[in-house]
């Protein structure tokens, strides 16, 4: 949040991909003359049986009736962020025998190969197809190959591609065995509404399906998955099956996890079903004016005081004043301002802090800053007899290390002892604080496409670096109230990009938090949903207060399409949440420079 307007701050995420040179030597072989016994083993190689046979990653796969090759139907392969739209399958073969891999293609970059081959992997490749033709492959299998996996992918940021008629011409193998059954399995971690499971990796499995209660779950190519949308305080029963080419095991012995109460957040649970919260400039002045607090409407139900700041980037220790008269002419003393605050939560509204704006960069890089964060917020939370906090957190407060990959078990400190800090907050002051939260879209939507630095490195690494943080604090969170402004095109999860200042983009920004999303397309790691009334959108109230505006009409369409399905344009979302909790505004003082456009708005919306 600005103190004064500016650009747009969208930082330029570089996903420095090495450009790979790829040699033509085996790429492009000639085709090997058929034995007798040779024949086309590939499954389903026309896709006139849907994915049948197929594992395509981050659901990057579908079939079309158009184009295609020959028969009714083609595969369609979308790459999204650092998923490459690969679909495979494991085939049985013959030890130490020649085979031929073609398959018609079209669209983008298209690769085709064939991997564990137990000599050397092969592949081939075309630029740009603007018809179908035909790309060609061989290879040898090794003296103890039983199987090989043949595939097909696009490249990164490219357009779909499609693929036709696959085949595997040579002698057909021993039937595969069924893998083994999964050992190992637990439950480790669980909140309000998804249990995190891993289990033993099986030799021979190619995939793994979950169930809970005996349903089917969802399917992994990976040992560890999370079961969302699941009801707090309830006890689920989970199992897991190894699959291969040859079929699935038997199930694994069942393990049994009880999600947590809901949370609310410590003091969510007494706020309006559709709250509005606002940022009140308390310790500084802009072009808005300076607004006291006693002078803040009673539309305004949670009231962030902006901002508490470090005394510098690493030191944690943070400190909050009013603004100086010499700034602020109209300021009142500290004693009104206190008595202020008693008057509001008499009527029920929520004063908070926020800690950070885009000016007060907080780096909690050792746990002497932690500690240090920890009594310094509880100084100004005693001293103004505060209901909470608010995390502000912009720039380059977080940003996660190399090899930190996982939102779901961060290892960089800034992240691990921000989480830690807060929790001891909550243990302090009980189930009354309130928790919440207004990271940028960079921090957390475009997680659906890059997580830190990425699996290569070169990514920023800011990218996505919320999310461990909500999902660490999801059960004590109150609200999550993203700034969907200020932001460049985001992806959403129809993997089209989204700009900030209509109704299209805070429905389909606000759709993956209530959806859930995979983190940097992995379908292995899935940021759960959050519960409707965790979420508010935030917008800026004015043209003046920050790129991204939107009017009022578009508002309220976000709200018809997210509330009632209805007014939802072309972004269709993945639910209806009637219980959605509000709007945050960017700022109580730049709506009352408005003429309270923005929140006479949200009441006459709201009733």
């Amino acid at each position: 949040m600005e103190r004064t307007r500016r650009p747009a701050l969208y930082p330029r995420l570089v996903a420095a991909l090495a450009a790979t040179v790829l040699t033509a030597g085996g790429l492009v072989a000639a085709a090997q003359t058929a034995r007798a016994a040779d024949a086309d083993i590939a499954r389903n190689g026309g896709f006139e049986s849907g994915l049948t046979g197929w594992s395509c990653t981050a659901g990057s796969g579908s079939v079309v009736t158009t184009p295609v090759h020959g028969g009714s139907g083609a595969l369609k392969g979308t790459p999204a962020g650092n998923d490459n739209a690969k679909c495979s399958q494991t085939v049985t073969v013959q030890p130490d025998s020649a085979y031929t891999l073609s398959s018609w293609v079209r669209g983008g970059y298209v690769y085709l190969g064939a991997s564990g081959t137990g000599t050397t992997d092969v592949s081939t490749w075309t630029q740009s197809a603007s018809d179908w033709q035909k790309l060609t492959t061989s290879f040898r299998t090794g003296p103890g190959t039983t199987s090989v996996t043949i595939y097909t992918h696009g490249w990164y940021g490219t357009p779909a591609y499609y693929a036709d008629d696959l085949t595997l011409v040579g002698p057909g193998g021993v039937p595969a065995q069924p893998p083994a059954v999964p050992t190992g399995l637990k439950a480790d971690s669980v909140t309000s509404t998804s249990v995190a499971l891993s289990w033993a990796p099986v030799t021979g499995a190619t995939g793994y399906t979950v169930y809970r209660g005996g349903a089917k779950a969802l399917d992994t190519g990976g040992t560890s998955a999370t079961v969302t949308g699941l009801s707090p305080s309830t006890a689920y029963s989970f199992q897991v099956a190894a699959t291969n080419a040859a079929g699935a095991s038997a199930l694994s012995p069942a393990v049994t996890a009880t999600t947590s109460a809901p949370g609310g957040g410590g003091g969510g649970t007494d706020l309006p079903a559709h709250a509005l919260v606002g940022y009140l400039h308390s310790s500084f002045a802009n072009g808005s004016g300076y607004t006291r607090m006693a002078d803040v409407p009673a539309s305004w139900d949670v009231i962030n005081l902006a901002f508490g700041e470090p005394t510098s980037v690493t030191s944690g220790d943070i400190r909050f004043s009013l603004c100086p008269a010499a700034e602020c002419p109209n300021v009142e003393s500290a004693a009104e301002f206190k008595a202020a605050i008693k008057a509001k939560q008499a009527a029920g509204k929520k004063v908070l802090i926020s800690i950070g704006g885009a000016n007060g960069q907080v780096q909690l890089s050792t746990t002497a800053a932690r500690d240090t964060f920890v009594s310094s917020v509880s100084k100004i939370i005693d001293e103004y007899g505060l209901d909470g906090l608010d995390i502000d957190f912009e720039g380059h407060s977080l940003s996660l290390n190399t090899g930190d990959t996982d939102f779901r078990n961060p290892t960089t400190p800034v992240v691990v002892n921000l989480i830690s800090a807060i929790k001891t907050l909550k243990a302090r002051y009980g189930a009354d604080f309130v928790l919440t939260m207004a990271p940028e879209t960079f921090f957390v939507q475009l997680g659906y496409q890059y997580y830190g630095s990425g699996p290569w490195g070169g990514q920023d690494p800011r990218a996505g670096s919320y999310l461990p943080v909500i999902h660490a604090l999801r059960d004590d969170l109150t609200l999550l109230h993203v700034q969907d402004y200020n932001s460049g095109p985001i992806m959403g999860l129809d993997n089209q990009y989204h700009s900030m200042g209509g109704a299209d983009f805070h429905i389909a920004m606000t759709d993956m938090l209530l959806t859930g999303f995979p983190v940097a397309g992995d379908s292995t790691k899935v940021f759960p949903a959050l519960r409707p009334d965790q979420v508010a959108i935030g917008l800026p109230a004015s043209t003046q207060a920050g790129n991204g505006h939107t009017p009022p009409a578009e508002v309220n369409k976000a709200l018809n399409c997210l509330t009632k399905k209805t007014d939802c344009g072309s972004y269709q979302t993945h639910g209806t949440w009637p219980a959605l909790r509000g709007l945050m505004t960017w700022s109580i003082n730049w709506d009352r420079f408005n003429q309270w456009e923005f929140s006479r708005n949200f009441d006459a919306y709201f009733g």
